[in-house]
């Protein structure tokens, strides 16, 4: 009994399993398949133009539209907090291009990058992370988008209203009957989104590319004639100088890295898909900075106007939020123009949900579990996560969860600190492939047990400059000023120091399968079989390596 139920456990897990390699061992099942290998050529479909679109398409989205309204009511002028963004989204975009050159030159993904520093097994824990991550956004940000679906709604059947219709949630709950039947309603229909691979996503950014900012446009110049100017914030002056201007201008630009801290670490997901590496170079570089700085200018000037066309309130920072009173004070006409603009928005929303967080988690959840999940399934997962987690009561008013999201994300940059340095100053652009997929001790990233322990101090040295500012940040608790201005410059403390750190641990205590000049081998990919053969059989052993290296040296010096 006990055989035949083993067998019947067996025949289901191979019905579950996605396809794969032939010849492949266990390990090798835990490590690989088809979405998780390299990306052969003919799905190296994203050429430069294509990523120009992604990112115009990441651009228009409602966080972006609202980015400078902290920096403004927390003292700077209007042109102050948009240099910001110019600065903090051209920084962001030379990350970009840093992590996402891996990608495109060896045509792998963010989890399998991480295995060449944190090792084959140690790159789980930076995977789980991000995934969970991941997951908590795109339920978040399937709430904002389900906003948007109660205002088509509502421009349609003015009586679809948060007010009348019966509510069968408590007031303290975060949300009504018709806020979450919204939500709902874009959770379903975002799901066939998931369904398309990576490869060919790239149509709905595209779409979304002309279409979004057409209507941001046109949301603009409506806004402006009805106001009949830009309003009063464009002519403000800043209400702080001296030093609280100074640090209020840095924390301005942090706040724009930090928004795009998850896009940096996985942006190999898109990057491996590009022709060639020059494609996702050059259109990533200016392209960020030019769409969002754009973005946030017409939420800018729109909020600015708000103060006019509703004279007595303060400016009306949520573009949906401002729609909303359009509907009420407006005939039918203005009701399709909003209908037409939350449209725009709610696909804004599923653009970027699939691009920040469905394919982002897909592609973690595979290296997690890699027999079972493929991206697809792993992008459904993340939908369902998103939804069971009723994201509505972490963006109540006294919830401070966003708040964490936002501050947390900035840890990252510990993972992408050591992911620049082995690629750039340790192994200077070298990776060897197929040993990336190598789950035998032998291999030259399984290190210690799988794990490689500089990568990990790094990682925690890099956390561990910016926790006690993080904490506050978060609690809202004193802390010492000097954590307070370290924390200041999160991401580029925790990048420095655990990029720093790795360089210097692998300096004293070398690893293999490194470079002494720059040498990059990625342009050889063409199709990679996985399965061990003879020609797999070279011995790697770190502390055999380690040695013949001191040995070189040493007898150099004689």
């Amino acid at each position: 009994m006990e055989r035949l139920y083993d067998s019947r456990l067996s025949r289901l897990a191979d019905k579950v399993a996605v396809d794969n390699e032939d010849g492949l061992t266990t390990a090798q099942l835990m490590l690989t398949n088809h979405d998780l290998k390299p990306v052969e050529p003919e799905r190296r479909q994203w050429g430069a133009w294509n990523f120009v679109g992604f990112w115009i398409a990441d651009s228009f989205n409602i966080n972006t539209w609202m980015i400078s309204s902290s920096m403004i009511v927390n003292g700077l002028s209007w042109w102050q907090s948009w240099l910001c963004v110019w600065i903090g989204y051209a920084i962001a975009g030379g990350f970009i291009c840093l992590t996402g050159r891996i990608g495109a030159m060896y045509h792998i993904g963010f989890p399998v990058v991480n295995r060449s520093s944190f090792g084959i097994w140690g790159c789980l824990w930076p995977v789980f992370n991000r995934a969970a991550m991941a997951c908590i956004w795109y339920g978040v940000q399937s709430y904002i988008g389900g906003h948007c679906v109660y205002l088509m709604i509502r421009s349609i059947w003015l009586s679809w209203d948060r007010n009348t219709i019966p509510n069968s949630f408590s007031a303290d709950s975060g949300t009504t009957t018709a806020d979450y039947a919204s939500f709902f309603l874009f959770w379903l229909l975002s799901l066939p989104a998931i369904w398309f691979p990576v490869h060919k996503v790239r149509h709905l950014f595209t779409v979304k590319a002309y279409f979004v900012p057409c209507a941001g446009i046109a949301y603009l110049i409506w806004a402006l004639v009805r106001a009949g100017g830009p309003g009063p914030i464009v002519r403000q002056g800043a209400s702080i100088e001296g030093s609280d201007l100074a640090w209020q201008f840095i924390k301005g630009i942090m706040s724009s890295i930090a928004n795009f801290a998850t896009l940096i670490v996985n942006d190999p997901d898109f990057s491996r898909f590009a022709g060639k590496p020059s494609d996702a170079l050059w259109s990533q570089m200016f392209t960020i900075p030019i769409g969002f700085a754009v973005t946030s200018l017409i939420g800018i000037l729109v909020s600015s106007s708000s103060v006019i066309i509703y004279p007595g309130t303060e400016p009306i920072w949520d573009p949906l939020d401002l729609l909303e009173r359009f509907i009420d004070d407006g005939g039918s006409g203005q009701r399709f123009g909003v209908f037409v603009i939350a449209l725009a928005f709610a696909l804004a929303q599923l653009g970027t949900n699939i691009a920040a967080n469905s394919v982002s988690a897909g592609t973690d959840m595979t290296a997690l579990l890699p027999r079972f999940i493929n991206i697809r399934r792993g992008g459904y997962i993340c939908a369902a996560v998103g939804l069971a987690m009723c994201p509505y009561t972490l963006l109540t008013s006294a919830n401070q969860f966003t708040t964490y999201l936002s501050s947390y994300s900035v840890f990252l940059s510990s993972i992408a600190g050591v992911m620049c340095s082995d690629y750039y100053l340790v192994r200077k652009g070298y990776l060897e492939i197929r040993e990336l997929y190598d789950a035998r001790k032998s291999g030259p990233y399984f290190f210690t047990f799988g794990f490689h322990w500089r990568a990990y101090a790094a990682y925690i040295s890099g956390i561990l400059i910016n926790v006690v500012g993080f904490a506050g940040a978060v609690n809202g608790g004193n802390v010492p000023v000097g954590a307070t201005y370290i924390y200041n410059f999160n991401f580029f403390c925790g990048f420095i120091i655990s990029g720093g750190m790795y360089w210097g641990l692998c300096k004293l205590f070398p690893i293999p399968a490194c470079s002494d000049t720059w040498m990059e081998v990625g342009d050889q990919i063409d199709e990679v079989r996985l399965a061990y053969d003879q020609s797999s059989q070279q011995e790697f052993d770190e502390e055999a390596v380690i040695g013949n290296k001191y040995d070189k040296k040493r007898q150099a010096s004689i």
